[in-house]
């Protein structure tokens, strides 16, 4: 997709990318919690809009042509806040198995996880 001199894959300028989807639709609860998630801690001064565009932009072609624009947010969001040392690498290791062992949804929440 980088075929235009000077242009990485996420810069679609000048490009001919099909027609544009203007119906409304409704967001999935995750999404939506991307979104609030990225206001709030950007308020909290934790990132800028330059740093989350950096690192959207360093994600790779790959990332662009498989992972969803709410994937792609979550991932930079939370690249920023490791930067910015909110939380570590082990203590997010730590909370996803936690998350992990709830089950696929809250209601199917493992016996001993209390502390998650």
């Amino acid at each position: 997709m980088a075929d235009t001199p000077g242009h990485r894959w996420h810069d679609m300028g000048g490009r001919d990318a099909g027609p544009v989807d203007l119906s409304q639709h409704d967001f999935a609860l995750w999404e939506k919690r991307v979104d609030a998630l990225m206001v709030i801690c950007s308020s909290k001064g934790h990132f800028t809009v330059d740093g989350l565009r950096r690192v959207l932009e360093d994600m790779g072609e790959d990332a662009f042509e498989t992972m969803t624009y709410y994937e792609r947010w979550v991932a930079s969001v939370n690249q920023n806040l490791l930067e910015a040392g909110v939380y570590s690498i082990e203590e997010l290791g730590r909370r996803m198995e936690q998350v992990a062992r709830r089950g696929a949804t809250y209601g199917e929440a493992a016996e001993g996880t209390a502390d998650a």
